[in-house]
């Protein structure tokens, strides 16, 4: 087994204890530091994190297997640490009734740089944590964030505000790929670097159906908080923390870069709107290691905004890097748009388990998204799928905004390209199991007068479950429910399928529709 080091701060470190398992370890193993048992029970995930270690202090992890046999080891040092300010001593109650805020907020304002503000155990009524600069946020064990559910208590943040001499805009405030007003999030950066949050604590935005949940679509003062925001940051990591019943989305990065999250766990009700996991928004160099999502929208959805943002600010999301996460229920897996005004390019995901997610991995945009909307390099490999609609989609009829049921939007027609066609080139989908399916194996649907380039699929297999039932592979005009059971593909100028293998299909293994070109090497078993 290889141990390699993901992310340290001065107590704690994430590992990946790399013995070929997918977010899950082949096996448990017990891991030592110093010669010393950390973890009261085995570890068995593969992104494992370990606390309470001391600042400046050299550390030898080894894991043992259950044999008793070192599987592996590593050396590191802790980082330095100048001082810790307990927010309890700035006066913070930690009784889940006294509003906390302003002592927490206190003692981030006051920490010095490469310094630690520290939130015990309790429980801490709170608006929004306005983060700074180089300092480390630490939610310890028994530690839990209770977000205010009152609007009125919030910091409202306008979508754009015009400059002094009308020359320029500042961007504070957005909503699905727009500027406009929203509430300051739970746990908010503007414009900060060197940040890290961290710990074995719990951010709970509190939001339900009485609440941030009702009449969601409506804007009542602004839209609703994020749990975690990040504007125009930069090198921020985020470890361990648990975020639940999230407003709206959870994580959202904006316009940020070199950003890593990692073994967080992210849950929502299957019934909360709009609740996605973790959204980077015109983003580069962001790694999305060993997180658990549950949640009731998309885990991940990576996005560049919609026309204007896209248009004036021509900042795609790029080399994105997903790893050793596991997706539950959700609607998408792992979705890339559809605010994607500005392109999403090299975006990898690998080694990741979905279990009961509507679609797996989602490719979705539509006309008018623009020609700086351009999605390439995307690649998808050495992945799991258990109970999984429809395990591969990608939709250029995706029925979003006020248009969406449009007959601009969804006409199979061509139409003139021109400055608001976007474009989906290259996607790689590679040593892939998806078992217990409905509904589809693949659903690919591309513009008639702007194909998809090419789609790969190689060594995939797909499997159905006994009872599989039909549903909507993607949301499109004029598609409903069906159970195809194959591949549909529509609009592509080259699709590759080699060593496909679909078991229990109907018989209608490969439907296509304007493909120019098939590699095949696919083979289906009638159920």
């Amino acid at each position: 087994m290889n141990i390699r080091l993901i992310m340290k701060t001065a107590r704690s470190v994430s590992l990946e204890l790399d013995d070929g398992g997918i977010y899950y370890t082949a096996q448990k193993y017990c891991l030592y530091l110093n010669g010393k048992e950390w973890h009261t029970q085995p570890a068995h995930t593969v992104i494992t994190s370990l606390y309470h270690l001391k600042p400046d202090t050299e550390y030898l992890a080894e894991a043992v297997d259950q044999q008793g046999n070192e599987a592996g080891s590593l050396r590191f040092r802790t980082e330095q640490e100048f001082i810790t300010l307990d927010v309890k001593e700035l006066g913070a109650i930690g009784d889940g009734e006294s509003d906390d805020t302003s002592f927490i907020q206190a003692a981030v304002m006051a920490c010095p740089p490469k310094s630690r503000v520290l939130i015990p155990e309790g429980t801490y009524k709170i608006t929004s944590i306005f983060l700074k600069s180089g300092i480390y946020l630490e939610l310890a064990k028994g530690a839990r964030l209770l977000a205010e559910t009152d609007r009125s208590r919030f910091a409202k943040f306008p979508g754009m505000i015009e400059s002094y001499d009308e020359q320029d805009e500042y961007n504070l405030g957005t909503w699905e790929g727009n500027p406009l007003p929203m509430f300051a999030g739970i746990l908010t950066g503007i414009g900060v670097s060197d940040v890290v949050i961290y710990g074995e604590g719990l951010v709970d935005g509190c939001a339900s159906h009485e609440n941030w949940w009702y009449n969601e679509k409506v804007m009542n003062g602004a839209f609703r908080p994020r749990m975690l925001f990040l504007n125009r940051c930069e090198r921020i990591k985020v470890q361990g923390v648990a975020f639940r019943s999230s407003p709206s989305w959870v994580i959202h990065p904006y316009f940020s870069k070199d950003l890593l999250f990692c073994g967080l766990g992210i849950q929502n009700p299957q019934q909360s709107p709009n609740t996605d996991g973790l959204d980077p928004e015109s983003c580069c160099n962001v790694e999305i290691l060993g997180v658990h999502f549950s949640l009731g929208d998309d885990c991940i959805a990576v996005k560049s905004g919609k026309i204007y943002m896209g248009r004036k600010y021509k900042t795609p999301s790029e080399n994105i890097h997903v790893s050793q996460c596991l997706m539950e229920n959700g609607h998408g897996a792992v979705t890339v748009g559809s605010e994607i005004g500005a392109g999403v390019r090299n975006m990898v995901v690998e080694k990741c388990r979905f279990s009961h997610t509507d679609r797996g991995l989602r490719i979705k945009t539509r006309r008018g998204r623009g020609r700086d909307s351009v999605l390439d390099q995307i690649v998808f490999r050495d992945i799991l799928m258990d109970h999984v609609m429809t395990p591969f989609t990608a939709n250029a009829f995706y029925f979003c905004d006020p248009d969406g049921h449009s007959e601009y939007v969804q006409s199979k027609e061509p139409y003139p390209v021109d400055e608001a066609t976007p474009s989906m080139k290259c996607f790689l989908f590679e040593n892939i199991k998806a078992s217990n399916c409905h509904v589809a194996a693949a659903y690919f649907a591309g513009l008639p007068e702007s194909k998809i380039e090419k789609i790969e699929m190689r060594n995939c297999e797909i499997s159905f479950a006994p009872q599989a039932r039909a549903d909507v592979p993607i949301m499109s005009g004029g598609v409903g429910a069906c159970a195809k059971r194959g591949i549909y593909a529509s609009n592509i100028k080259t699709l590759v399928l080699d060593h496909v293998a679909i078991q229990g299909c109907d018989g209608r293994e490969l439907e296509l529709d304007g493909v120019e070109q098939v590699e095949s090497s696919m083979t289906g078993e009638q159920g």
